[in-house]
């Protein structure tokens, strides 16, 4: 490292190592006019984490001494401390000696297992959300940060952590990552006094808009054409996609269904522990949705109708989403449309443009709420217990029917009978 050469910005841009750690020494550097004495240093760790040491040679043996983690501690700072240290070694004195033993530290990873041992998956109230949480730490912050000491764990990391979730995953996913993550941390900091939790969180910022993510998108006719062939390609992701719209349920509902909530009646029960109400949810599945289902391959000791290749709930959908997108624009382009023809749109809108069908169907809204399994407010939820599974069914497989209608439109000189009968007795 070139003297001299010593700053904020020289720290930041020194590259991890592939595995352990390395060390840049910066004796002779200048910062501000405190030179940096012989032996200092800077070690960062194959995770990216940095901070500032201290080799020193006394009585025949070597020793490093750590002065303290970067940013917390600044160049000047860390040089201006080295220099005491080296001023204390040449007469004789061993810093090392005085200093209070260095606690030992969790790794975030071994937090993460703790959290979801103790509280997440907590024998006597687990929460529903658990394989959601899992899923997460798993997938998107064990391998990027799940090395790193808690102690040493700083901000900047959770930072570009969470802007590599948004990139792949979009700014929603990214701000559930950070909550769970904030939950386990403090989680974590009420059982270790020595836990700094403010050195990892502070000022680091959501991704969404609170504002932008109360949507109304609902797809178009068009897209639900240009969609559903390209569900019928995408394997288990297409056919829950499919049963999404079907059904008018969450994402992680139709994800966790299991072949055994699925009566010989038809009825698909979503038990209260897993619905996002709290009360168990009867759908009763359109002829349409059945098809689709019952197509599913059945893998042995695997109860679940979508599952992942290791046998758990279908998950992961950035990815599947992702190609999705790309086929849909590739699809457009073909037809001569441009990529911009096609918003943006989450699996989330399919549940509203079910509901949107239904109301063209001639379902009633109070109904197509009770489909959706929303809590009825007021009187009438509180003292009509009618099970509604006549007509919750009649709705689904009208909105089946309008599904079928959209994807194989009459042609324009076709009068529906109903029409056709009206206007001879007009």
């Amino acid at each position: 490292m070139d003297p001299g050469n010593l700053s904020e910005e020289t720290i930041k841009r020194l590259r991890p190592p592939a595995k352990g750690n390395s060390i840049t020494y910066f004796a002779g550097s200048t910062i501000q006019g405190a030179k940096a004495p012989r032996g200092f240093g800077v070690r960062v760790t194959a995770s990216g984490a940095r901070a500032f040491i201290l080799n020193y040679r006394l009585r025949g043996r070597e020793h490093r001494y750590t002065i303290g983690a970067w940013p917390d501690w600044s160049a000047l700072k860390a040089v201006r401390e080295a220099r005491n240290l080296r001023q204390r070694v040449d007469r004789g004195e061993d810093p090392l000696k005085d200093r209070a033993p260095i606690p030992t530290t969790k790794s975030v990873s071994s937090v993460i297992e703790d959290f979801m041992t103790r509280y997440v998956r907590n024998r006597e109230r687990p929460l529903r959300s658990a394989d959601q949480i899992q899923s997460a730490f798993d997938r998107l912050v064990k391998p990027r940060i799940g090395r790193i000491g808690a102690y040493e764990l700083r901000r900047s990391h959770v930072a570009e952590m969470l802007d590599r979730v948004e990139d792949e995953a979009g700014p929603v996913q990214a701000d559930r990552v950070r909550a769970y993550l904030r939950k386990a941390l403090s989680w974590y900091a009420e059982r270790d006094d020595e836990f700094n939790l403010n050195a990892a969180f502070v000022r680091v910022g959501a991704r969404a808009n609170p504002k932008e993510r109360a949507r109304t998108r609902v797809l178009s006719d068009d897209e639900l054409r240009i969609i559903w062939p390209l569900l019928s390609e995408a394997g288990a992701f297409g056919a829950l996609l499919k049963t999404l719209l079907l059904t008018a349920q969450r994402r992680d509902e139709v994800a966790n269904m299991t072949w055994a909530e699925i009566g010989p009646d038809g009825i698909w029960t979503i038990p209260a522990e897993r619905y996002k109400t709290k009360r168990s949810n009867h759908v009763p599945l359109s002829k349409a949705a059945r098809q689709v289902i019952e197509a599913q391959p059945k893998k042995d000791r695997c109860d679940y109708v979508f599952p992942s290749r290791t046998n758990t709930a279908f998950s992961g959908f950035g990815k599947p989403k992702a190609r999705l997108d790309k086929a849909m624009q590739d699809a457009l382009q073909k037809h001569g449309r441009t990529v911009e023809a096609l918003p943006k749109w989450t699996l989330h809108d399919l549940r509203r443009t079910a509901k949107t069908l239904m109301a063209r169907a001639g379902v009633r809204p109070d109904i197509s709420e009770r489909v959706l399994g929303h809590v009825i407010a007021g009187v009438e939820g509180t003292y009509d217990r009618h099970s509604y599974a006549d007509e919750k069914r009649d709705a689904l497989e009208k909105l089946a029917a309008m599904i079928g209608r959209i994807l194989n439109p009459q042609p324009t000189n076709v009068e529906k009978l109903g029409e056709y009968r009206a206007k001879v007795q007009a």
